[in-house]
This record gives C-alpha cells, structure tokens and sequence, in this order.
C-alpha cells in the first residue's frame, strides 16, 4: 500500500484519530503504539499543547518512548519533538497587536453573519492559544453530540469566515473540527507544519502521507494538498483505524 511505503505517517486528530477534544479510544492507542514502532508518526491539529497531552499523551503507558512521534499543535504553528522529555523546535507565536485585530474582526464577523450564542456553552469560545485564535462556537469542552449536530454542514461557519476573511487578509482563517475556525498567521497553518518537519527530519514530500478528515477547500487540513505529500481523506477515526490496520498487519 502506498502510505506504508512513506517514513513518515501524518495525521489530523479530531475526526481522524479521536473525537472531538476526546482522548483517543482504547484500539486507537494500540494501533498507533504498534505504527509508532515501524513509522515516525506526526499528529497535526488545531488544537493547543494542553490538548495534545489531554488526547493523545495521557492514553500511552508512562513508559512510552515517543522518539518516532512529532507534534504539531495549533495547525502546526509549532513542532514538539521527545528528546526524554517534550521539547518545542518552533512557534509561531501572534503579536499583542495581531491578536487584538483578530479578536476585534472576528467580533464584528458574528454580528454579521447572524451569530447567536447558544444560551448554554462549555468553556471559552474565543481562545488565545498564543500562535492561533480559536473560536469555538459552543465552547471548548462541549459534549461531543452538541458539537456534531451544531452545524454538519459547516454552513454556519463559512457564512462568518465569509465575513472574516477580507476583513484580516494577512491572516489565515480556517475551518476546523465540529463547530470552530482557526486564525494563524498567512501562510503559517498545516502546509507550513508538514514542510517545517520535512526540514526537521530532512525528508522530501514523497516520503510522507498526511491523513486528515477536512481536506476539503476551507478545510483546516486543505493546506496539506499544496506541499505536494500524498494524501489520504477519512470519514471518522475508525476509517483510520482500517488504515493503520492494513499498514501495521503488511
């Protein structure tokens, strides 16, 4: 298969590995434990450090060794790498001035588009995650049910990218996960994660696939068809899990 033939093996996480702000099942943890062993593995995601550690590095055993795995939170505007402990080869990090026009343009998007806040949320909704702004339209700790029934069809957040975009071009705005858009700096989102660990690893994009579940246009993994890697589009984690199945039983 061809993704086995590549070193290196990248992955989105919420709807391609775990759900939403999930930590990652039981089967999925063994598979990439099994993977990790033969591939280096890199998981890409909008979501922060905090979240990494939440979904993914607390389900391994305490003893794990992560030298082949990366991780790129925040739409790669940062890479971890393990070096016996997790060490931070980059960032990406907004201005106080950038941030404050973001907030303020993003602010002013909703009121365009329509936005009502739900009357119950879970969390922040705006979240400075330092080299990305987040908003998430129900909170970041809503129920996983909530977030899927939101907006399926991502409707509602192309109506306020539509509004946000020409009001802060210099930035990248995207739409990630079940019911949020991601803010980085232009240029500076997944395309610009997987090429900053092609240099880290010194690698070519033919020696990597990306799998992801939003690599549609708009998408917060669409960047990841410009860098040229082959990639690979899911439905949902247990697409994934078939994937490395079929890689790891090779």
């Amino acid at each position: 298969m061809v993704a086995y033939s590549k070193q290196l093996i990248m992955f989105d996480l919420d709807g391609t590995l775990g759900k939403s702000k999930c930590p990652l099942d039981p089967e999925m943890e063994q598979l990439l434990q099994k993977l990790i062993t033969r591939k280096k593995v890199a998981v890409i995601s909008g979501g922060g450090y905090p979240q990494f550690q939440t979904q993914v590095l607390n389900v391994f055993p305490r003893d794990e060794h992560f030298t082949n795995l990366f991780l790129l939170p925040t739409s790669g505007t940062r890479l971890y790498s393990w070096r016996g402990t997790w060490n931070e080869q980059y960032a990406e990090h907004l201005s106080p001035r950038e941030k404050e026009k973001i907030m303020v343009s993003l602010n002013a998007a909703l009121k365009q588009a329509g936005h009502i806040q739900p009357v119950k949320t879970y969390g922040q909704i705006i979240e400075d995650r330092g080299s990305q702004i987040t908003f998430s339209a129900l909170g970041q700790q809503a129920p996983v049910e909530e977030k899927a029934v939101w907006d399926p069809t991502r409707e509602k957040r192309t109506a306020i990218v539509s509004f946000l975009q020409p009001k802060i071009p210099e930035f990248d705005v995207r739409i990630g996960g079940s019911t949020s858009i991601d803010i980085t700096k232009k240029g500076v989102n997944k395309a610009y994660g997987i090429r900053k660990l092609e240099e880290f690893l010194h690698l070519s994009p033919d020696d990597i696939v990306f799998v992801g579940d939003t690599l549609f246009p708009g998408g917060n993994d669409y960047p990841a068809k410009a860098t040229g890697v082959d990639c690979i589009s899911v439905n949902n984690p247990e697409d994934t899990k078939k994937l490395i199945r079929s890689w790891i039983n090779e």
